[in-house]
């Protein structure tokens, strides 16, 4: 399938066609199809809506996005969060591609409503993603917040952490935000401290990733274990363990950048063929 092709799209009011997802509070609505309704159905619909938007075109056919204020019901259709579909429904590339980029747009969209300043209502900024208040001059455009996800290795072992929001009995890499004045590789150091309390070295970028929990952009790296033992962080790791290669535990969806890493290390240690992380 054909993957999404971001543009902000104008929304005229005399052509209700093209295709749209429904978003509330990070949960999106889909049926027996899939997550894309005939926008011109749902129009017809009574919807709570709060905002729509342009998200481009998918498949050749524009594809819009219903933000709605009460999660409503519809015949044979119900909700999913985003983390359950992203993370352990059977969706393709493509899909998983617009459904970030959809909740990235969402979360930008329900959070500058109205401005931060003086509290007047947001207009939108014809042609971009740009939300404006004309009396102070300000326009906002959906953020991207820095964070890094990070294998560390100890030879045959990796080190892999689960926290209490994954599905049972996933593991993963490690991964944070960056704070501010902060590089991205200190903050992998730090993280990986903070989180387990074992020090690495060798810190090597691999690739990133749009991530949209809720706004971020992952950038992945490896590194080597230097030394430390194992200690999860209090409220933040439920667990955490070295692997090895041949007994590994329940891993995150091949599309994730978490699991690319993973695959990309046991390719090099084998010999195999190298993986691609769809972009």
């Amino acid at each position: 399938m054909e993957e999404l092709r971001w543009q902000a799209l104008w929304l005229d009011p005399s052509n209700p066609g093209g295709w749209a997802m429904v978003c509330c509070r990070g949960a999106f609505l889909s049926d027996s199809n899939g997550l894309l309704f005939p926008r011109e159905w749902l129009k017809r619909q009574d919807l709570p809506l709060q905002s729509e938007q342009g998200l481009g075109h998918f498949a050749g056919d524009e594809v819009y996005l219903l933000i709605v204020d009460q999660p409503l019901e519809l015949p044979g259709c119900s909700w999913q969060g985003m983390r359950q579909l992203m993370l352990m429904q059977p969706i393709d590339s493509a899909t998983f591609q617009m459904l970030g980029y959809a909740g990235q747009i969402a979360t930008w969209a329900e959070q500058h409503r109205f401005c931060g300043s003086c509290g007047r209502p947001m207009q939108r900024v014809a042609g971009e993603n740009g939300m404006r208040c004309e009396p102070c001059e300000v326009t906002h455009y959906p953020r991207l917040s820095p964070s890094m996800i990070v294998l560390v290795t100890r030879g045959e072992e990796i080190l892999l952490a689960r926290s209490s929001r994954f599905p049972n009995g996933m593991f993963s890499t490690l991964a944070g935000f960056v704070e501010p004045g902060e590089s991205v590789e200190r903050c992998v150091v730090r993280e990986v401290r903070e989180e387990v309390g074992v020090e690495i070295s060798d810190l090597q970028y691999i690739t990133s990733q749009g991530w949209p929990f809720p706004h971020s952009l992952m950038l992945g790296f490896h590194a080597r274990y230097a030394g430390g033992e194992i200690v999860p962080q209090a409220g933040e790791i439920e667990d955490a363990r070295w692997f090895r290669l041949d007994q590994l535990p329940q891993l995150p969806p091949r599309r994730t950048i978490s699991r690319y890493l993973i695959d990309l290390y046991l390719a090099r240690q084998t010999g195999s063929a190298e993986p691609v992380l769809p972009d």
